[in-house]
């Protein structure tokens, strides 16, 4: 069983930055996909980024279009910890920020959740 807690949200103007974290524990979190989802009001779930298990900050790593360039996804083992560092925020950036993990990095595999943390960009 793998639990999530995330914080770090926030609100920001435009172009503004911020850097969400995610405490990461239990049993056999450290062969799991870890990523990050966002969903907006009245808008479907989607992935923002992903951290296959095994990775380092040197890997691939998978972003959602819209954020590439501007998200960056990184993961310190040593304290259990993943963050998702965000700059140049838009105001479509504004949703629940969500920690995830999950067998595999294929959305649909992730089946453990942190509670949540709003960001809301300002124009």
């Amino acid at each position: 069983q793998v639990q999530l807690v995330d914080s770090g949200g926030g609100s920001v103007q435009a172009g503004g930055s911020l850097r969400l974290s995610c405490a990461v524990s239990g049993y056999g979190y450290r062969n799991a996909c870890l990523g990050w989802f966002r969903q907006a009001p009245g808008k479907e779930r989607e992935g923002v980024a992903f951290m296959p298990p095994g990775s380092s900050t040197t890997d691939y790593f998978d972003y959602f279009n819209s954020v590439r360039g501007r998200f960056t996804i990184s993961r310190d083992r040593a304290k259990s910890t993943m963050y998702l560092q965000m700059n140049s925020l838009k105001p479509e950036d504004t949703a629940i920020y969500y920690c995830a993990a999950g067998h595999s990095c294929r959305p649909a595999d992730f089946g453990y959740w942190g509670q949540g943390t709003q960001v809301t960009v300002s124009s």
